[in-house]
């Protein structure tokens, strides 16, 4: 699911979270969730379409990332990792000045409401490891085979 807001794509929810991101959605603003389409939607869907086609490697499109400071420095440089590479979380905090923050670079990756477009599954933990993915390890997998990381 996609989620746009003024414009810019704020949230990428992954289907197995769908359904307790729409009751969340009820519930906090007591209405019911309608399906809309924009024209900022109908761009990402095409450059998904083509990222997944092998066709781009990377996306044009304007982000909303509502994060603390810190945070929107992280995910700023992890939109820097070129496809087909990975970097860990410490060369993401070291990039930020804030070397000995790569718990909190981990964790700025794990609150990214806009995978795949802030390539945070290029992200692996300073040991080598896959480490964690919102969408799951399996399609954490999946992004950097595709990609040709592992």
């Amino acid at each position: 699911m996609l989620v746009s807001k003024n414009d810019r794509i704020c949230q990428i929810i992954f289907e197995n979270k769908i359904s307790s991101y729409i009751d969340s959605i009820k519930l906090e603003n007591r209405e019911l969730l309608k399906t809309k389409t924009n024209k900022t939607l109908s761009i990402l869907s095409d450059q998904i379409d083509e990222y997944f086609s092998k066709r781009r490697s990377f996306f044009n499109i304007k982000l909303d990332i509502s994060m603390p400071p810190f945070y929107q420095k992280v995910l700023n440089e992890v939109m820097k990792i070129p496809y087909g590479e990975f970097r860990t979380y410490k060369e993401i905090a070291t990039k930020t000045g804030n070397p000995n923050a790569y718990r909190a670079a981990g964790t700025a990756n794990a609150r990214n409401a806009i995978p795949i477009i802030i390539p945070c599954h290029r992200v692996l933990r300073n040991n080598g490891d896959i480490g964690g993915y919102g969408g799951g390890l399996k399609i954490k997998k999946y992004l950097l085979k595709m990609e040709g990381v592992i």
